[in-house]
């Protein structure tokens, strides 16, 4: 029994700016300026109370979903950190604090991204600070579900991710070694284009660090994207299964902050059409539906695991 608020879609300009990340090999990721921080925002609350609106018609305790959009949008003026999660568990705690009938709230987020525009400067062409386009790439992802206590809202839940990753390896990736029988028709590929579409999710053993308060010891998304990709570029990985592993493997080793990391990859990569070209040159064309997907958790063992081969 539950009831909320999606797809609220609410923009902060000149939020907190997120400095002070602690830097990794695999990113030139330092800090965000929150020039814009947008944010879709899901918003889902449970409790007792509200079980004589479903059986009775009783709405004298519904707080209107209208009003949970205006809240979610008035706390965006009032928060003062810099962090998707963050923003999330601000909002969830003053929910929590302002009606005695939600007993918990789940409340999720996927930025909704801005790039700067590059436009003439001193030294070349640099950053606006003003002009902004949207993306339509990969968006940091936050998720919390918070419990009410006599001490104050309590975190049961956390994620944090990365989602709509799209990679494309030109070469440098295999699929071989699969179960032959008389229902397999596709041919093994020692060399492939690899297209993959990548959701990254992870939790912290702490699920204060999500919130940036400590930016030390935050892991922003950039900086696991930018994992992703470095090990793609450096894996002649045998099938998207060996991939996610070795991303989770460095993901782990990097921050070891975290719990577990965990996958949903789907497969989308192209046919070859022609290969009679000179070189490594292809023509290749778009996947016929269905196509395949993966989907993968990892914690801590798995790390030791590979450290004490």
């Amino acid at each position: 029994m539950n009831y909320g608020k999606e797809k609220v879609a609410v923009y902060r300009t000149y939020a907190t700016p997120l400095e002070d990340v602690r830097p990794i090999p695999e990113s030139s990721f330092e800090g965000r300026d929150n020039t814009i921080l947008g944010l879709d925002v899901r918003v889902q609350v449970d409790g007792e109370a509200f079980l004589p609106s479903f059986s009775e018609g009783d709405n004298s305790m519904v707080v209107a979903t209208d009003s949970m959009k205006n809240f979610v949008l008035h706390q965006a003026g009032e928060y003062e950190g810099a962090t998707v999660e963050g923003f999330l568990h601000f909002v969830g705690s003053e929910f929590l604090d302002t009606y005695s009938q939600m007993e918990t709230v789940r409340i999720s987020a996927e930025e909704l991204p801005f790039d700067a525009r590059p436009v003439p400067g001193d030294d070349g062409f640099e950053s606006s600070d003003l002009v902004f386009r949207v993306s339509d790439n990969e968006s940091a992802f936050g998720e919390f579900r918070l419990g009410r206590t006599e001490d104050g809202p309590l975190v049961e839940e956390q994620t944090s991710g990365v989602t709509g990753l799209e990679l494309v390896k030109v070469k440098g990736s295999s699929f071989t070694g699969y179960v032959q029988d008389e229902y397999t028709t596709l041919p093994e590929r020692e060399d492939r284009t690899l297209y993959i579409s990548l959701d990254i999710f992870w939790t912290y053993d702490d699920p204060e660090d999500a919130l940036g308060d400590e930016p030390q010891r935050y892991v922003p998304a950039e900086q696991v994207r930018d994992i992703a990709h470095v090990v793609f570029h450096e894996a002649d990985s045998n099938s998207i299964q060996d991939l996610i592993y070795q991303i989770g493997l460095r993901v782990l080793e990097r921050f070891p902050q975290l719990e577990s990391v965990s996958f949903e990859a789907n497969n989308r990569t192209w046919i070859r059409e022609r290969d009679d070209l000179e070189g490594d040159a292809k023509v290749l064309r778009e996947p016929p539906r269905p196509t395949g997907f993966q989907q993968f958790s990892m914690d801590r063992s798995d790390l030791e695991g590979e450290a004490s081969r």
